[in-house]
């Protein structure tokens, strides 16, 4: 049964949000096998088959959270993926023997999370991984040998280090160390067997900055370095003395993505994500190549896998009024092939553009962001301001499944790339340090101000939105700002900003001294916190709020939700609650994210008159 607007065709909810048809297609090494995540039983599993045929078969068999990361082992013979229990990230690592279809946990171990360093075409029986297995807050690196499971300890973390570096033959040779004040070290590996600190990056420089690799000959580094710019260029420097040359750079965007050759090293591309995504070529070997793919689709487009000999590309482009679309692409030839859509379905509905916006806030800064319309009329819209997360993240141009949904239901969907969002350079990123609440709220209200004034949107029906930071924001537009909107929709968002950082995960430990800085310290600065944190607030909630929170949550725990929701039911204000049992930080399963869309559009439904599923 449809409500309201009969036109145009509303998108079913399972289209939207359930799983894809297909999904993440890859290629072996050798090029003869491609790889993809479809349902098996209504659950994601990893399909295998010939690269160009057509017989697939399911080669896990996961009945629970469905896979959501995997790769190939450089032996062809073994997909890895990455597992939780209940959304608790402390992740697993499987094998699945192609020849034999024996899976095997290759992390055997209790509250223990496995991340994924470093692997590698010369070494195709080996893989660095890390493991927090001795000490939760710190993840020590093993090599691990695919054919026999053994682990061996390579490098022991001595508690500071965040990220590890490694050269082509699994050598682990530098890192990435916190400081006290909230920056970051580059740690090089000396001959003495003791980590030096190589160059030293401060707070305002960190979250720009960060090693991308060595080079072929391991005298040099590919960096991306903020340092006396404002956005992150890519530089190759010299170990042995520092001098550096720039590779690429932007005066007001950060370096995103770099595409080296896998034999040499050397750069061949790099990526700026601006309005949309924009590639620069850095090497003549690949110019008619990215000529040849822009010709095959116009959506901003990632080379999303290629064989270990080079000679075959998996492209995958993104679009923001069709689904993700998936091409092989022949260097040879210079001919690509389409392999699927990931929702091919949604060709059968009206998807409406994203359409970047920008406008100047309350302090002179310029803002960037996204809106999406509804069809037909684009004046004095019920409006959805959807927040994202991190906070430490950016909206990007491209299929955006909620801004779809939100569309089709009526609304005008708007989001903001805030300040304190990544991308835009250090300048931008730091005016959010310690503005919880405050500068980077009032973006968000300057947002809506521009949108009434603009005249898109209703004044009286503005919605508020989001997960994670997105969800605390919408629950600080319910307290701070509560006569702006009409309603607020919190996902796995903090109420309370010192028991968020009090019960942080053991492994965020070492960016602890960031957290204290960019957002505050619950024991220096407890009342500080106070003041921007909405439990202190409650008093001032006019709106109903929906809220829903993964019980399982390891980042934003279930007292963040529970202790607002208590507040509210003790002064009889209007909320929803929604507890998954199964989830973490984000609804994984898709009966879960399905119930959650029920709720929230019946919700928005009621408070903006929109149009609803039933």
């Amino acid at each position: 049964m449809i409500h309201s607007v009969p036109s145009p065709t509303l998108i079913p909810r399972d289209v939207l949000f359930g799983n894809p048809t297909k999904a993440n297609p890859q290629l072996s090494p050798d090029g003869r096998f491609l790889s993809y995540l479809a349902p098996l039983n209504g659950v994601l599993n990893v399909w295998v088959g010939p690269a160009g045929g057509e017989e697939y078969k399911a080669v896990t068999q996961d009945n629970d959270r469905g896979i959501r990361f995997y790769f190939w082992g450089y032996d062809n013979e073994h997909i890895l993926y990455v597992q939780d229990v209940g959304g608790n990230e402390n992740w697993r690592l499987y094998s699945v023997n192609l020849s034999t279809s024996e899976t095997r946990d290759l992390t055997p171990f209790e509250n223990v999370q496995v991340n994924i360093v470093k692997h590698s075409k010369d070494h195709p029986n080996e893989i660095l991984i890390a493991l927090n297995k001795e000490n939760p807050a710190a993840h020590d690196v093993y090599l691990l040998k695919l054919s026999s499971g053994t682990l061996e300890l390579v490098a022991k973390n001595p508690g500071n280090i965040v990220h590890w570096v490694t050269d082509g033959d699994l050598n682990v040779r530098g890192a990435v160390a916190s400081t006290p004040d909230g920056g970051t070290d580059l740690l090089l590996y000396g001959k003495d067997g003791e980590w030096n600190t190589f160059l030293s990056w401060d707070m305002e420089d960190s979250m720009a900055s960060r090693p991308v690799g060595f080079t072929k000959d391991n005298r040099e580094m590919y960096l991306i370095d903020s340092r006396h710019v404002n956005a992150g260029r890519l530089i190759q420097m010299k170990l042995s003395d520092q001098s550096f040359r720039i590779i690429a750079e932007d005066p007001q965007y950060d370096v995103e993505h770099v595409m080296t050759d896998p034999e040499t090293y050397e750069v061949l591309a790099v990526s700026f994500n601006k309005q949309r995504k924009e590639w620069v070529v850095q090497d003549d070997s690949i110019k008619e190549d990215f000529v040849a793919i822009r010709k095959l689709h116009d959506g901003d487009f990632s080379i999303h896998n290629r064989d270990a000999a080079d000679r075959t590309w998996l492209i995958g482009f993104h679009s923001d009024t069709g689904p993700a679309s998936y091409y092989i692409y022949n260097r040879e030839t210079r001919e690509g092939t389409f392999l699927f859509h990931n929702k091919p379905e949604l060709a059968e509905y009206e998807l409406m553009p994203m359409k970047p916006i920008s406008f100047t806030s309350r302090d002179g800064l310029t803002i960037h962001g996204y809106i999406t319309y509804p069809p037909g009329n684009r004046t004095k819209l019920p409006l959805v301001l959807n927040v994202h997360g991190g906070p430490w993240s950016r909206d990007s141009w491209g299929f955006d499944p909620e801004a779809q949904w939100l569309a089709n239901r009526g609304y005008a969907c708007l989001s903001v790339n805030f300040r304190g969002s990544t991308g835009y350079g250090k300048n931008f990123l730091n005016a959010g340090n310690k503005e919880w609440a405050g500068a980077m709220h009032n973006d968000l209200v300057d947002a809506v101000n521009w949108a009434v004034d603009q005249g898109i949107a209703d004044p009286g029906k503005v919605a508020i939105y989001g997960g994670s930071y997105g969800g605390y924001a919408a629950l600080v537009g319910a307290t701070f700002t509560p006569d702006l909107f009409c309603c607020a929709v919190d996902v796995v968002g903090p109420s309370n900003i010192i028991t968020l950082i009090q019960s942080i995960p053991p492994y965020w430990t070492p960016m602890l001294a960031a957290l204290h800085k960019r957002v505050g310290h619950p024991e220096l600065e407890e009342d500080f916190l106070k003041s921007r944190s909405p439990i202190y607030k409650v008093d001032q909630i006019k709106i109903p709020i929906l809220i829903a929170q993964g019980a399982n949550d390891p980042r934003v725990k279930q007292a963040e939700s529970e202790q607002i929701v208590a507040a509210m039911k003790e002064k009889n204000l209007e909320y929803e609650y929604l507890l998954f049992p199964d989830e973490g930080h984000g609804f994984a399963k898709p009966e879960n994210r399905l119930k959650f869309y029920e709720r929230a559009e019946k919700f928005l439904a009621r408070n903006l008159n929109g149009r609803y599923e039933e």
